[in-house]
């Protein structure tokens, strides 16, 4: 079984689109691809080698001219929204090489999201980039964190996110209980866009929410429909539903939509954002004042720098020889074993052009390498 990296063939999120401004380049780093991403001045998001063909100099450190150009701040070659050099300021009154350009990436914009594909060209077909309809929808109010690099193997991220188990005791006293860790695992795998998903559901009854669940959602026991899905190697997408018991689908079941987008930089490092969305009109306990959105977005940040320790602690693990050591796969589990295998199958597709029948769950670079 070769190691895991990352999956380089598929849709990943590059920004939202208000983090792309018009003319201003950002410089980025999917899937081990360095890329110069920005908005030209017709409203078009573009994404290109971040390398200029002349001396490998980052375009992104350059600048858009007045006239929508991109001038290498090295020696001044000028590129179109297409990526084809239109100007060689040594090369005065000279043919401009054909083979003067930067290579262009595919770039879709929806829901409020800029995806950009790494990957082979000619595998770009096979896969959509997933839907987030609440991001944008004004009956939801959305609330993102911005940024997180994380340095640690993108795939800890995504078992961690498939894993509730770990609510207590890592987020114990916040979202998460001893309770917790006993309720029943559905799983349900499936494929839509082009790619393998798999989703953990769980149904809970009469069950004592932890303090912030309260805080959010306003019940202390409740009825409740919890799943984590990853929707594809880019994207995790958690849904909370709560009501009173015996409520659960009328108007007052409350909850949220977790989006979570890992963009692998490379096979330590990835890119980690999470997005909430709540009913717009639907308010905290905590803070009667301030929506569930807003009031999750205060107080989420907690949560989530418990689970950077982790994927930190356990990449630094991974680092080191075996020696003889394998994990032990528990009951609870599946969901996880389930995506190692997915993204390991995706990966060897991408290498061979032939989907791998893995007996065991692959483990990442790092420590299968040192076995």
């Amino acid at each position: 079984m070769e190691p895991f990296e990352f999956v380089r063939d598929c849709w990943y999120v590059a920004g939202l689109s208000r983090e792309f401004r018009t003319n201003e380049l950002t410089g980025h780093v999917i899937a081990g691809q360095s890329l110069v991403i920005w908005r030209t001045g017709d409203g078009k998001v573009v994404a290109f080698d971040n390398r200029c063909c002349h001396k490998r100099f980052p375009l992104s450190e350059g600048r858009v001219l007045p006239n929508g150009t991109l001038e290498c701040a090295y020696h001044g070659l000028c590129y179109d929204a297409r990526g084809v050099c239109v100007k060689i300021p040594s090369h005065p009154g000279s043919p401009i090489p054909p083979q003067a350009r930067v290579k262009a990436f595919p770039v879709v914009e929806q829901d409020g999201m800029v995806w950009v594909w790494a990957g082979s060209p000619e595998r770009v077909a096979k896969f959509t980039p997933p839907r987030t309809p609440e991001v944008g929808d004004h009956a939801w109010e959305s609330l993102d964190s911005g940024p997180m690099h994380v340095p640690a193997n993108s795939l800890l991220l995504i078992e961690n996110l498939l894993d509730i188990t770990h609510f207590y005791p890592l987020h114990d006293g916040n979202i998460g209980d001893y309770a917790n860790s006993q309720l029943d695992i559905e799983l349900i795998e499936g494929e839509a866009d082009g790619y393998r998903f798999v989703k953990t559901r769980r149904h809970a009854e009469n069950y004592t929410q932890p303090p912030y669940f309260v805080d959010w959602f306003h019940y202390e026991v409740v009825d409740r429909e919890h799943t984590h899905c990853m929707v594809s190697p880019g994207l995790t997408r958690v849904e909370l539903h709560v009501a009173p018991p015996g409520k659960l689908g009328t108007d007052e079941e409350r909850g949220y939509v977790l989006l979570h987008t890992h963009t692998p930089i490379d096979a330590r490092n990835h890119v980690w954002r999470w997005i909430v969305s709540c009913k717009a009109h639907h308010m905290s306990r905590g803070d009667p004042a301030k929506s569930a959105a807003r009031r999750i977005a205060e107080m989420f940040p907690e949560v989530v720098d418990q689970d950077r320790w982790a994927l930190e602690k356990q990449q630094h693990m991974f680092e080191l020889p075996d020696n003889g050591y394998t994990e032990l796969f528990l009951k609870p589990d599946k969901a996880l074993r389930r995506a190692r295998q997915i993204l390991a199958q995706m990966q060897h597709e991408e290498r061979h052009g032939a989907p791998a029948k893995p007996a065991t769950a692959p483990m990442p670079a790092a420590a299968t390498s040192q076995a």
